[in-house]
């Protein structure tokens, strides 16, 4: 089909180089999917590199702790990838003795493995005609064919998956998928692409109705629930602190961060000071209390807004669970854990 072949032609004269298309290696590209998954290129590139040089085979990412891996992970967000990522090389690792499965269905069988990774990791490294359909798949698509239809819908991923694999290149499915993702990425980009350049301007829909900027089409997600977190930042005469590992589901499950306390309201140092004296961790303790950053701060998730307050508190002594503080960069925290600890500077 013409369209995958002025993709494909495009691809050879305008692609970045990055590391992950020098290589066939289905670990690297697994890799570098995993991290890209919600993940700009930029911020996702120095990850990849740090991860190769942690952990240059899946063996080596196998045989980690995973509080290692995690703390590699920290500040990309969405822990969860981190956890499977581990899961999943002790699994080919134990199970498959090293080998990566080599086909779009055997690959869906893995943990942290969708539709969208299998088929790139089919496609680059086995040659399979899987197609891809990311972000930027979807607005190529929408926009080249004029389809309204929500991106983020059951429709609509069925109805793109399926366009997309008639769309492909049967002899060279690889470069069509990076091909299709990079255009969509520097060329049909999301606010101000530069139509008047574009090699399939003279047959794209939504250029000849004006409607760039109304595709793609995505329904509204739903609304955002509002927290608030209140961080318990002791500190002992000789220099002690405690951090606790967040057990359970979550998407900050085995990290670690600062006794909290959730409230359904802001709190003021009263009100803290009143919950503090009955506190666990602080009972017939005495201590001084004051709270570090005067304006909230709002960390900001998918699915909800954290209004986080950070209160030092000062005692004597920590019971046998403390740590030295001078060893609390070694533990993997969340970003916002991450960014107070380097702001406190203790």
């Amino acid at each position: 089909m013409i369209v995958s072949k002025t993709l494909i032609n495009w691809y050879s004269n305008n692609k970045r180089e990055l590391p992950w298309r020098q290589t066939k290696d289905p670990y690297c590209i697994w890799l570098s999917e995993i991290i890209l998954q919600q993940t700009q290129i930029k911020q996702g590139l120095p990850y990849y590199e740090s991860f190769l040089r942690e952990f240059p085979t899946v063996f080596h990412l196998a045989n980690a702790d995973e509080s290692q891996v995690l703390k590699l992970w920290q500040g990309l967000g969405y822990y969860s990838r981190a956890r499977n990522l581990h899961a999943t090389a002790k699994y080919i690792v134990e199970k498959l003795n090293g080998e990566f499965p080599s086909s779009y269905k055997e690959l869906l069988q893995l943990k942290g493995v969708g539709d969208y990774t299998a088929s790139a990791i089919a496609s680059i490294c086995f040659n399979e005609p899987a197609a891809v359909v990311d972000g930027n798949v979807y607005r190529v698509l929408s926009r080249y064919f004029g389809i309204d239809t929500p991106i983020n819908s059951t429709q609509g991923k069925k109805e793109f998956k399926l366009l997309a694999q008639q769309l492909i290149d049967i002899e060279n499915p690889a470069d069509f998928n990076q091909a299709i993702m990079e255009f969509g990425a520097v060329q049909c980009k999301p606010q101000n692409p530069n139509c008047s350049i574009c090699p399939l301007q003279d047959s794209c829909v939504a250029l000849q109705k004006s409607s760039i900027n109304q595709l793609p089409v995505k329904t509204k997600p739903n609304k955002v629930s509002k927290k608030h977190f209140n961080f318990l930042v002791l500190i002992s005469k000789d220099n002690k602190t405690i951090l606790e590992k967040r057990e359970g589901k979550g998407i900050w499950q085995n990290l670690y961060q600062f006794p909290l306390i959730e409230t359904k309201t802001a709190v003021t140092e009263k009100n803290i000071s009143k919950q503090l004296s009955t506190h666990e961790l602080l009972k017939e303790v005495d201590f001084e209390v004051s709270l570090y950053n005067d304006n909230t701060i709002i960390h900001k998730l998918s699915h909800q807004h954290l209004h986080t307050k950070f209160w030092i508190i000062h005692v004597d002594n920590l019971n046998g669970d403390a740590i030295p503080i001078d060893n609390i960069h070694s533990y993997p925290v969340p970003i916002l854990i991450g960014n107070f600890i380097d702001a406190f500077n203790f």
